[in-house]
């Protein structure tokens, strides 16, 4: 038996790994949201500080684990077989709930995630304990709930302190410097960098590195002692630095926003790596306790005291740690994912907002419009008419396209990481994760970034994923239990059979997310075309720019419309009930595309000098709508399809698949040839295509007098059947039609 637990140990670490992939996917959000979203340097710049500061981190973390070795069960009640059944509950739990959220995009805290997971499996085990026991053990001599507690007010206090201090900061600091914050560098950019700089140091000691392994009993003694020292020859070094720096034309708010987003990866690195790590460590040193007593006590007889004191991690596995984290914030989309959520609620400028409205949400606007109006009533006219005009961009738009300046960005990350420090030297609980984004939605809120036509959707996402930092625990408690019970009671059949089902989530989940981001990219493609627009001045530039893009949509639609078409019908033909589940999906992800590319014509004509933007601009519309019809007419041929398959009625007959199959080999072929002649913007040979169209018409006309001469004749063919068939006939006819009457208004569109 001792290989075998040997290989549960090492599979845990491989868990481990993976853990620490999705953990840090999810987590990036904390320290990349700021630089990323004012796009303080480039991106690649802005991942190589992150990397240096993880792993920097990492290196340097004490490798404490003491939560996860008695912060939540007492070890000395447990024996060794139980110990590993809650740990391997534990991994296989918090890799497929971090991989959730990280698949939504959601940030969500790895601490909580670890902490409610190890309660629920403990929970779970001493109530088999209790039973067992007959009396002999008390649930509470076996579990520790003070950890859990602490988590949820963790909850309560990160949210509400980290939004109100973001709103009140971030509203006087816009006071300070406006949006035209490059003309008022030179009076407030020493003293801002000064203070930004010495938080930032402060955050980093007492947070990031305060426990780390070079961290001796002395040096903590010397900086508690002489803390007030520290800070202001601090502040008075950095002031004179960032005086320098702008004397020497270095943008400030960048060193600032690049400082913190290095000092908030290292304490990400330095204290959050436990919820990763700690686990798989915990087995690994029960199991190296076991084997130390020789065989002479078994597996299911060895108490866990040992589990008791604290144990520091060897340097190799922190930085092995750290070498998997940096890896996976560099290749890792779903981190990505989960940083868009955060810049889109906290974006500056207007857009497709992610999340919809929710009732909580519209009473919230209502209700605090309502209170604003009131307060503001009081407000002196001359006071009113100067705070506007500190927060009146007169037309200044956020550089490269970024979702907000720097001066926000810079206060996003000083003050996170300054209330994490407070926290910490306080011992208030509270979260880096939710420190972070409350910090960042309350700055948006004070910088007018939730307008009246936003601030609904942004509050719907805010509650949307508050929602999921309680989901997370309630969730991480529920099927840890589960799992554990499942693991404990199966013995090695429930642990494979669990094994088994984690494994089949993530492959499910990862095949989900990729089908999500075919959809992302579409909506990346529009938005890349909308910011060149935005950033074209010349109407002339602007009409080409709109022509391409025109081009290049209806080369792909048509293009789709074809292949769902052949696909559609030939499931029919071959009764494949797949392909059609398969074609109305991929319809659906179309039928949202082509809505955002409206977007598209809604700025461009705004672009075009007055004398051609109406005419264009219909054009556009009349070519999008054309696209949406023919899209529609597929959609309504395939439905019927696929009913008529999932109920097993009767298929084609033979005479019916060889004519239609004939007639949707030319209708594709001219779907083809129409998308061709948009791409190369050539049209010649233009009348032709219009006259095959007419032609196409006709045959589908004889068709369906040929049904319903079948129908009238009664040749054996099922009513059902000829039903689908003739809506087959109608829709064909829609499409080519439309195809047609597109292939002109693109012409005319293209036309000089």
């Amino acid at each position: 038996m001792e290989t075998f637990y040997l290989f549960l140990v090492l599979f845990i670490f491989i868990l481990a790994v993976f853990d620490l992939s999705v953990g840090v996917s999810n987590d990036a959000v904390n320290f990349l949201n700021s630089a990323i979203g004012s796009k303080a340097a480039s991106f690649r710049v802005i991942m190589a500080i992150a990397a240096i500061g993880i792993f920097v981190g990492a290196s340097l973390s004490n490798g404490m684990m003491d939560v996860a070795r008695h912060g939540i069960f007492q070890p000395q009640h447990f024996y060794f077989t139980e110990i590993i059944c809650i740990l391997l509950a534990v991994m296989l739990t918090d890799i497929v709930l971090l991989d959730m959220f990280n698949s939504l995009g959601m940030p969500t805290s790895t601490t909580v995630s670890l902490v409610f997971e190890l309660l629920g499996a403990t929970v779970a085990l001493a109530l088999i304990k209790v039973v067992q026991s007959s009396g002999g053990l008390e649930f509470a001599t076996l579990i520790n709930t003070d950890k859990a507690f602490t988590m949820i007010l963790a909850i309560f206090l990160s949210v509400a302190i980290a939004f109100l201090f973001g709103t009140l900061v971030q509203y006087l600091s816009r006071i300070i410097f406006t949006f035209d914050y490059k003309k008022r560098m030179k009076y407030f950019a020493a003293l801002f960098g000064g203070l930004a700089a010495t938080a930032i140091l402060y955050f980093m000691l007492i947070k990031g590195l305060r426990d780390s392994a070079f961290m001796t009993g002395e040096i903590k003694s010397y900086i508690d002692g002489n803390t007030g020292r520290i800070v202001l020859w601090s502040f008075a070094s950095f002031t004179l630095l960032m005086q320098v720096l702008y004397w020497l034309k270095v943008n400030i708010f960048k060193v600032i926003v690049l400082m913190g987003t290095f000092a908030l990866a290292l304490a990400f690195a330095g204290n959050d790596l436990v919820n990763f790590i700690g686990v798989p460590l915990v087995g690994y040193s029960s199991y190296m306790d076991l084997m130390a007593q020789n065989g002479t006590v078994g597996a299911d007889d060895f108490l866990m005291s040992s589990l008791l004191g604290s144990a520091k991690t060897p340097w190799y596995f922190l930085v092995g740690a750290g070498f998997v984290m940096v890896i996976a914030l560099i290749t890792s989309k779903k981190a990505q994912k989960v940083i868009k959520t955060s810049l889109d609620l906290s974006r500056q400028s207007d857009g497709e907002e992610n999340f919809g409205t929710s009732p909580v949400a519209r009473v919230l606007v209502r209700t605090f419009s309502s209170a604003a109006t009131s307060v503001l009533r009081i407000v002196p006219a001359g006071a009113k008419r100067w705070i506007n005009g500190r927060f009146n961009n007169n037309g200044i738009t956020v550089e490269n396209q970024a979702s907000f300046d720097l001066v926000r960005a810079s206060v996003n990350v000083v003050l996170s990481g300054l209330l994490i420090a407070v926290g910490t030297s306080f011992r208030l609980p509270l979260s880096t994760t939710y420190v972070t984004f409350m910090v960042a939605m309350g700055s948006s809120l004070a910088d007018r970034a939730w307008g009246r036509e936003s601030a609904v959707y942004r509050i719907t996402g805010v509650i949307s994923v508050i929602g999921g930092w309680f989901i997370t625990a309630g969730a991480a408690f529920t099927i840890c239990f589960v799992v554990a019970l499942l693991i404990y009671l199966g013995g090695i059949a429930g642990m494979i059979a669990m094994v088994a089902l984690a494994v089949y989530m993530l492959v499910r989940s990862h095949l989900i997310y990729k089908k999500k981001m075919k959809k992302e990219a579409l909506k990346e493609e529009v938005d890349t075309t909308i910011s060149k627009l935005r950033e074209t001045t010349d109407s002339r530039e602007a009409l080409a720019l709109f022509r391409k893009h025109s081009r290049e949509e209806l080369y792909k639609d048509l293009s789709f419309i074809a292949g769902a078409l052949h696909t559609a019908v030939n499931g029919f033909i071959n009764e494949n009930l797949k392909d059609e589940r398969k074609v109305l999906s991929d319809i659906e992800d179309m039928k949202a595309h082509l809505k955002q590319v409206k977007r598209v014509g809604t700025l461009g004509v705004t672009q075009l000098e007055k004398n051609i933007a109406i005419e264009k601009g219909l054009y556009y519309y009349q070519g999008n709508d054309f696209a949406s019809e023919i899209l529609f007419s597929v959609r309504r041929l395939a439905e019927p399809i696929k009913e008529h398959i999932d109920n097993n009625f009767n298929p084609l007959i033979n005479i019916q698949k060889e004519e239609f199959g004939k007639a949707t080999q030319k209708i594709v072929s001219f779907l083809t040839c129409c998308a061709e002649m948009i791409n190369r913007n050539d049209y010649t040979g233009f009348s032709q295509l219009v006259d095959e169209s007419a032609v196409l018409v006709n045959l589908l006309i004889m068709l369906k007098k040929a049904e319903l001469k079948r129908i009238q004749g009664q040749s054996g063919v099922s009513t059902k059947t000829s039903m689908v068939y003739l809506n087959m006939i109608h829709e064909s006819q829609n499409i080519v039609s439309f195809t047609a009457n597109l292939l002109k208004v693109s012409r005319k569109f293209q036309k000089e």
